[in-house]
């Protein structure tokens, strides 16, 4: 239940509080002059005759705090006041009249400016009613209990869409007054991840294995939500923070968590918090978050959801589109070439699914872009590219049109010798090579075999399993989307 206390109410702020008070929880109105309180009271409103800006007239609790008052003056000491006495609260002001002083001693103390020239009923009820208004206000409660530096920490290889839902947190996070940092361990090679670092010239800190995170007072995940799974973190890491828009696979331990999957990415969780708390983010942040929610979303076409739209709607004004179309738009790279020249010679069709062992390789990322361009081929729904690089083999899968779900299907498929799994149209897996690496020698060749023989063995034996069966591709767009193998696998 949350607990609301309006300080003063002025006639703009009895609209506001009829309509707070239709809803559920609690409410306190402290309002001056008792014929005031009584009109209040009349209209079945906890109202109290009393100073707005004494404490001792202040409940015990409050979740939410809003000064509705008429006089700038009085809602300067008021705000003062309930920011001392309820310093984790959700605290929204008026400012009609307020002088240029007032108006920004109100900007430091409340986490909302409450302007009439803006739709004032409706953006107190978006601000302070409901779910989504609740989970706002408890992620602002946990980040300022984060008493120093915060980090957010993306997936290993992070894509578009873990750096721009890093840096949206990271400007949350400063706006409450906490120092962040967006980190990611691995390496940014994928060459729109690359570009799109190069040219916003982003601020992004590689982490190390073994980094001591003792520097940092706070851990924040973004889109992944459990440490040591594909990020470099000790699993028994203390986290504050998850945001992602995967199912998890296991229970997630966070003073703060907010996991919801019918969007498309969580560049478009970030944006809303930047929406719902008037943060007005930098061309940097802004391009960031919008071609992260584009890569996920394959460009609106893919597990889309109409917040994903709202949210680009939202992020618009900020983007530098040429910028972003240059972010778009990079060369391939000669490794990626020469992966897809493999992955064609090699492949296996069995149906309309297609497997292709690559052999070694040094840009993992070049897998999934191998596996999107083979959806191309006519008469394939369904495709696998694996490769070996160190100690492990990584596979990345693509499905168009077909009537499966490839996530668990490899996680059938591969899930007991490795890790393995993703959505229904976009996975990987993670196989420790272990006594293939034996059998294969120093030779590639004969490991390759192996491979051959293993991976796309069982992966065309649990097709040949399922219950549904794998149907020719309407629709030809392509899946652009780069896929971090180790732990979206996991968490999709």
């Amino acid at each position: 239940m949350t607990d609301r206390l309006v300080l003063g109410c002025g006639a703009t702020g009895t609209a506001v509080v009829e309509a707070v008070a239709s809803k559920g929880g609690s409410l306190r109105v402290l309002v001056e002059g008792s014929r005031r309180a009584e009109s209040l009271r009349e209209e079945s409103i906890d109202a109290v005759a009393s100073d707005p800006a004494d404490p001792a007239g202040f409940p015990s609790r409050a979740d939410v705090v809003l000064v509705l008052g008429d006089d700038p003056a009085t809602n300067v000491r008021a705000a003062r006041a309930a920011r001392e006495s309820f310093p984790e609260a959700y605290l929204a002001a008026y400012t009609d009249r307020a002088a240029d002083e007032q108006r920004a001693a109100l900007s430091d103390l409340a986490d909302d400016l409450i302007d009439p020239r803006t739709a004032m009923t409706e953006r107190i009820r978006e601000v302070t009613v409901g779910e989504e208004a609740e989970r706002t206000r408890r992620l602002l409660r946990v980040l300022r209990r984060i008493d120093g530096r915060l980090a957010v920490v993306t997936h290993d290889n992070p894509d578009p869409d873990a750096i721009g839902a890093a840096l949206a947190l990271a400007t949350v996070a400063e706006s409450v007054g906490v120092d962040a940092d967006a980190c990611y361990f691995g390496d940014i090679s994928h060459q729109e991840n690359r570009a799109m670092v190069n040219l916003l010239d982003l601020d992004l800190r590689n982490l190390r294995p073994g980094h001591d995170m003792s520097e940092f007072a706070g851990i924040a995940l973004v889109d992944h939500s459990r440490p040591g799974v594909n990020d470099g973190l000790p699993e028994e890491t203390t986290v504050d923070i998850v945001i992602d828009h995967h199912p998890p696979r296991a229970p997630i331990e966070a003073s703060f968590v907010d996991l919801r999957h019918e969007v498309g990415a969580t560049s478009t969780l970030l944006a809303d918090y930047l929406d719902r708390l008037d943060i007005e983010p930098s061309r940097t942040v802004a391009t960031a978050l919008l071609f992260g929610l584009r890569v996920d979303t394959n460009d609106f076409v893919r597990e889309v959801s109409p917040r994903d739209f709202e949210a680009a709607a939202s992020l618009l004004p900020y983007v530098d589109a040429d910028l972003l179309d240059r972010v778009e738009t990079p060369s391939m790279s000669a490794e990626v070439l020469d992966t897809l020249g493999r992955a064609i010679r090699n492949r296996e069709v069995h149906g309309s699914a297609l497997a292709s062992c690559v052999g070694e390789i040094r840009d993992r990322d070049a897998l999934a872009q191998a596996s999107d361009r083979l959806l191309d081929m006519e008469g394939v729904t369904v495709t696998l590219v694996y490769g070996f690089k160190g100690g492990s083999v990584y596979a990345s899968g693509r499905a168009r049109g077909a009537a499966i779900d490839l996530g668990e299907t490899l996680r059938d498929a591969l899930g007991p010798m490795g890790s393995a799994g993703g959505h229904a149209d976009m996975a990987g897996a993670q196989i420790p090579l272990g006594i293939l690496a034996d059998v294969g020698g120093e030779s590639a060749e004969p490991l390759s075999e192996v491979l051959e023989e293993v991976i796309s063995g069982h992966f065309f034996e649990t097709l040949d399993r399922a219950p549904s069966t794998l149907t020719s591709a309407e629709d030809r767009s392509s899946i652009a989307f780069e896929f971090p193998l180790d732990e979206q696998l996991e968490r999709e």
